[in-house]
């Protein structure tokens, strides 16, 4: 078989960067495969993929609904929150029942923070925004309230603002399983053996940034977006795990209980099983 080089799409985060340290830097090769990475923001990710213009692509797992005709998840790649996850912050204090019919500034609704937020609260008013203007949204008045994803999660106490929910405990104590925000998808298109190959690889590069964890982390501090490196070791070990290495039995059941709730609460408009990729060998 002709090698191939394939469309890789992911975040310029520091946690996706680290899982993809052993692939973006050619630590590791194929006799299949290359790949050419593309870096967009989440919302961004989840729009192209729509139109099928990845191979592969990380995306949140509320968008998948929308892909499964032309992608298949990964069981490799995830990020998950257990017990933790986006944060709805303001800069005034009022409790959370009392985000009922208030504006949030949102990093886009296909994101599984926005699926979440409206399980939680479906009366919630959307006030979409680039993920890293949300607080600014917010302290411009267009907005009461700022749903958080990335590495501001772990910023918002020292800038004073007031936790409202924390979306990912909140899961937690709705379902008792961890909440799954993002994962990778492989197009149906591509022949089989390519599909698996892309999975055994993605595996590795998580295996290899962990075993190399010093350099990972260098890696990914350029994609820290300015926080300090002990913050950006928090963030990636919070999201990078064992659930990234393979989401397991109750990775999935997590991933089909958002789907099915998703549903039941009209939120995502059909009903889907999730279908994950054969497990490489």
């Amino acid at each position: 078989m002709e090698k191939r080089e394939l469309l890789l799409a992911h975040s310029p985060d520091s946690d996706d960067a680290f899982m993809f340290y052993g692939l973006a830097t050619r630590k590791l090769r194929s006799r299949l495969i290359t790949f050419h990475h593309e870096l967009h923001e989440i919302e961004t990710l989840n729009r192209c993929a729509l139109e099928g213009k990845f191979d592969v692509s990380a995306i949140s797992f509320h968008a998948y609904p929308y892909l499964a005709e032309q992608y298949r998840l990964l069981s490799t790649g995830s990020s998950m929150g257990d017990g933790y996850g986006p944060l709805v912050v303001s800069d005034h204090l009022f409790r959370p029942e009392e985000l009922k019919g208030k504006k949030v500034a949102v990093p886009g609704l296909l994101t599984t923070a926005w699926l979440v937020l409206k399980l939680f609260q479906p009366n919630a008013e959307p006030v979409v925004v680039p993920f890293d203007r949300v607080l600014q949204a917010m302290r411009d008045g267009r907005a009461d309230a700022a749903l958080v994803i990335h590495e501001a999660q772990l910023t918002v106490d020292r800038e004073g603002l007031h936790r409202i929910a924390d979306l990912g405990r909140w899961w937690h104590q709705q379902c008792n399983l961890p909440l799954p925000l993002g994962g990778l998808v492989v197009a149906r298109r591509l022949p089989a053996e390519i599909q698996k190959e892309v999975a055994r690889l993605v595996r590795r590069s998580i295996e290899y940034a962990m075993d190399h964890r010093e350099e990972a982390l260098a890696y990914a501090m350029q994609f820290a977006r300015e926080i300090e490196q002990p913050l950006a070791e928090k963030f990636i070990g919070m999201y990078v795990n064992e659930y990234s290495l393979d989401c397991g039995e109750r990775g999935r059941q997590a991933i089909q209980r958002l789907f099915t709730l998703g549903y039941q609460a009209g939120v995502i408009p059909n009903s889907v099983e999730a279908d994950f990729l054969s497990r490489e060998g």
